[in-house]
């Protein structure tokens, strides 16, 4: 079993910058590649970035490639994405989620799951 928990979401103005944190407890982190999701108002939940264990492969969502960064540090069992020219349009519920495979969180899947996040951006 996994524990996941975020923080790091809050309100911020069109073209800022957020860090998001996801603590892990539970199992060995490394084993699991991690991955960001979020939900928009009214929306189902979309993919947003991957990592693998090692933090060696990452994977993007074309809507925030070039603005968001996902990491890892292993040794505090913490994943993060960094938000950078936030838009509008990022406003959602950010959830992070892990799975011992990365393929899967590439394909929006994951064995376990946060409780979510809130970023508003505002214009």
């Amino acid at each position: 079993q996994v524990q996941l928990e975020e923080s790091g979401g809050g309100l911020v103005q069109a073209g800022g910058s957020l860090r998001l944190s996801c603590t892990a407890s539970g199992r060995t982190f490394s084993n699991y590649a991690m991955g960001w999701f979020r939900q928009p108002p009214g929306k189902e939940r979309e993919f947003v970035a991957a990592i693998s264990g090692s933090g060696g492969s990452v994977y993007y969502a074309d809507s925030v490639k070039g603005r968001f960064t996902i990491s890892r540090d292993n040794a505090q069992n913490t994943v993060y994405l960094q938000m950078n020219s936030l838009k509008p349009a990022d406003t959602a519920v950010y959830y992070c989620a892990a799975d011992a495979f990365f393929s899967q969180i590439r394909l929006g899947k994951g064995d376990y799951w946060g409780q979510g996040t809130q970023v508003t951006v505002s214009s």
